[in-house]
């Protein structure tokens, strides 16, 4: 379930940390996505205004979002950023990682939403990857991209766990792992 609010409280912008953002750098190239963002949580009435007031400065002033409901808890109808409100939509239909930016003067931006739970290695792969120019990969193909990555990953960390407590390291006759220091030294003999 969704809920909407719709309040227009003024915030201390100066107490938010900044937006983690890779943006695709300007190029007659058009992609599927104009870069990627990092939310600390899954709060937008938080999140929006560090994000809205750092692509103001780049793009133009925003004025509406869209989010599809699925990966957001509370959709306010409005979030006030420096001085203007920033109207809030949602749509079941959108792409649940992707962001949708409209500015009435500039147009519109469409941004990869990395889940604020991701490791840092993995946002930092993903918001490279969104933000290479005239790439065709869509929202849902980094997220399922990465999530292939990621089982790889703990796939060759279980492998190797597993070559570790199978015999894969060297032991000692005596039954600890041998390093150079624990090798006879010539002239003695193992008896």
């Amino acid at each position: 379930m969704t809920t909407t609010l719709d309040r227009a409280a003024p915030r201390d912008f100066a107490a938010e940390p900044p937006a983690r953002l890779s943006l695709t750098p300007k190029t007659t190239l058009a992609g599927q996505l104009d870069g990627a963002w990092w939310p600390y949580s899954r709060n937008l009435e938080a999140e929006l205004p560090p994000l809205a007031a750092a692509l103001d400065e780049v793009w133009g002033r925003i004025t509406r979002v869209t989010v599809n409901p699925t990966r957001w808890p509370v959709i306010p109808r409005k979030v006030p950023v420096a001085g203007h409100a920033v109207h809030v939509g949602w749509f079941t239909e959108q792409h649940p990682d992707k962001l949708i930016l409209l500015s009435y003067t500039a147009g519109r931006w469409d941004l990869l939403v990395i889940p604020p739970e991701t490791e840092p290695a993995a946002a930092a792969r993903l918001m490279a990857a969104a933000a290479i120019p005239g790439s065709v990969l869509t929202a849902g193909v980094l997220m399922a991209d990465e999530a292939a990555i990621e089982r790889g990953i703990r796939d060759a960390l279980r492998r190797e766990a597993s070559w570790e407590s199978e015999g894969g390291a060297c032991m000692s006759p005596f039954g600890s792992l041998t390093g150079r220091r624990a090798l006879p030294l010539p002239g003695n003999t193992w008896r």
